[in-house]
């Protein structure tokens, strides 16, 4: 499979870093994994902070892989010992073809506890703190109230298949970690969006990107989804924020 070649091939570039760990989360380590689709999302935890000199042997690592198949789908935050129980800190971060800043979100720790899959190194218990149902809870009521219910209101970016895919498989493990304090799929998102009230067309056409081969989406459909989503999206997101904010 070119996942675990690519893997592989990352985890022994990244030796001379010798990393005390390094673990997959989202759907590579959740069970919903689809090569050429998902992002391969991972943290690579180093003994030191980060330096200058680190973050430029990191670029390189990570041009080298270009060559690789799904390497622009490779994701890496690179964190320190010191530093995880620093729930603010933004850690240097490779995505999208550049380095970048991010914090490792209390979902992200969530699923690192709950199943995340240890390529190499320690696991997370004892390296990175728990995190409690309140901090999850009120970390989720914020991202849809402070990221996604704003960017509901940009209409040009629902024209792209990753907000619509995104703002609808996110409101609906948002309702889900609320309700029920559980960690979804993807998957799992798009069987609950109907009776969630999302509009059917729109879910079936994530699911027939995701998990078959459907042709280009024509203007039309293109334009119609992006209403349908917002529209949907809009409200039930200031539904869920007045009932759990």
């Amino acid at each position: 499979m070119q996942t675990d070649a690519l893997l592989d091939r990352f985890l022994t570039s990244l030796a001379p870093l010798a990393p005390v760990a390094v673990w997959a989360h989202g759907s590579l380590a959740g069970g919903d994994y689809q090569e050429g689709r998902s992002d391969l999302d991972l943290i690579a935890v180093l003994e030191r902070p980060p330096t200058l000199s680190t973050v430029r042997k990191v670029v390189t690592l990570h041009r080298a892989l270009r060559v690789e198949p799904l390497a622009a789908k490779l994701h890496c935050s690179y964190a320190s010992t010191d530093r995880l129980d620093d729930t603010g800190h933004k850690h240097p971060t490779w995505a999208h073809d550049h380095v970048l800043r991010r914090t490792v979100t209390p979902v992200t720790r969530r699923e690192l506890y709950a199943f995340g899959r240890v390529l190499h190194g320690r696991p997370p218990a004892g390296l990175l703190p728990p995190v409690s149902d309140r901090e999850l809870s009120d970390f989720v009521v914020r991202d849809q109230r402070e990221y996604w219910r704003p960017a509901v209101d940009r209409a040009r970016l629902w024209k792209q298949d990753i907000w619509v895919d995104l703002g609808l498989v996110t409101f609906a493990r948002a309702t889900v970690t609320l309700r029920e304090g559980r960690l979804i799929s993807k998957r799992e998102s798009l069987d609950l969006l109907p009776g969630l009230g999302a509009p059917t067309e729109v879910v079936e056409d994530i699911r027939r990107r995701r998990y078959a081969d459907p042709l280009p989406p024509t203007p039309e459909w293109t334009a119609r989804r992006s209403e349908l989503t917002r529209s949907y999206l809009g409200a039930a997101i200031d539904a869920l924020v007045t009932a759990y904010g």
